[in-house]
């Protein structure tokens, strides 16, 4: 119990739950902004479709089945909703991929293994002679310069062995 409320007061002072909190209550402030642009804005504008007056339109469309009343214009400001606050998360998790990503350097492509056969064209390790595939002796290439190992240097006693 004592490693449980230890790994707990190192997360909870980590700033983890701080950053939590904070988008919690930043999601649920900009999900009610988005629920009012649904309700006051899009469905009063769904309304006019469909319908001689504001309160019979697609916004307020509602299928009957025996007692039950669906409100399927109810539905579709819901999908509207979701479908702007998915949009909006998405452009704030690409945006901040997108700067997560300036810092990083790009990686540089990893030096060839193999090589072609120039007998019968199959690939083979960059330091064979011979050709397992066709036993071909192949050319002998000058190989690059490699770059050399770094070396270590050993620290230098003072005063003695």
């Amino acid at each position: 119990m004592k490693k449980f409320l230890q790994e707990f007061k190192e997360f909870a002072l980590k700033g983890n739950m701080l950053d939590l909190a904070v988008g919690v209550l930043i999601g649920s402030a900009f999900s009610g902004l988005v629920t009012s642009l649904t309700n006051n804005i899009i469905q009063p504008l769904l309304n006019c479709f469909g319908a001689e007056d504001a309160t019979s339109g697609v916004g307020n469309l509602s299928i009957k089945f025996y007692k039950l009343d669906m409100p399927i214009g109810q539905f579709l400001a819901d999908v509207i909703n979701f479908i702007i606050m998915a949009l909006v998360i998405f452009l704030i998790v690409k945006g901040v991929n997108k700067l997560s990503a300036i810092g990083k350097k790009k990686e540089e492509a990893a030096a060839p293994t193999t090589k072609t056969c120039p007998f019968c064209a199959s690939e083979i390790p960059l330091a064979a002679c011979k050709c397992p595939h066709c036993t071909s002796d192949l050319p002998v290439e000058e190989p690059a310069e490699a770059p050399k190992p770094a070396t270590v240097k050993k620290p230098v006693k003072k005063g003695g062995r």
